[in-house]
C-alpha cells in the first residue's frame, strides 16, 4: 500500500506536535476510537488486520486516515517497528490546514483513492 510522501512542510508550518513510539509499541489497536490520521516522520510502522501485516509504512505515509471521515473504531492495529516519531492529525486541524493550503485535501483524497484501487485490485 506505497503511497507517495506527503508534503511535510505544511504540518511543520501549522506547528503541529509529534508523538514517539519505541520499536514495538502499538500506536492504537483495531477497535479503539479513532481521533487522528498519523504521518511517519522517521522509522517505520506496521499496520496488521487481524494477524496480517497489511502495510510497512516509512518518512511521508500516512495511516489512520479513515479517521477523517468516518468515526467509526479503527479498523486494524498499528505497530512501531522501529523507534518512530509521528505527526498525529485530528480532524480539525486537518480542516485548517486544508482552509489554508487547499491542494493538500486533493493530494490526500488521490493517495486514499489509489490506496483504495490498491486494496480492490484495480490499477
Amino acid at each position: 500500500m506505497a503511497n507517495a510522501p506527503l508534503d511535510f512542510s505544511l504540518l511543520l508550518k501549522a506547528g503541529l506536535p509529534t508523538r514517539a513510539y519505541v520499536a514495538d509499541e502499538v500506536i492504537f489497536r483495531e477497535g479503539d476510537k479513532a481521533e487522528a490520521l498519523f504521518v511517519v516522520q522517521s522509522g517505520s510502522v506496521e499496520i496488521h488486520a487481524g494477524h496480517r501485516v497489511v502495510a510497512i509504512l516509512g518518512p511521508g505515509e500516512f495511516f489512520g486516515e479513515m479517521s477523517l471521515v468516518d468515526p467509526a473504531p479503527r479498523s486494524g492495529t498499528a505497530i512501531a517497528v522501529t523507534d518512530v516519531t509521528l505527526v498525529p492529525v485530528s480532524e480539525k486541524q486537518f480542516l485548517k490546514i486544508v482552509s489554508e493550503t487547499p491542494s493538500f485535501a486533493l493530494d490526500l483524497l488521490r493517495l486514499f483513492v489509489r490506496r483504495l484501487r490498491a486494496r480492490d485490485g484495480y490499477y
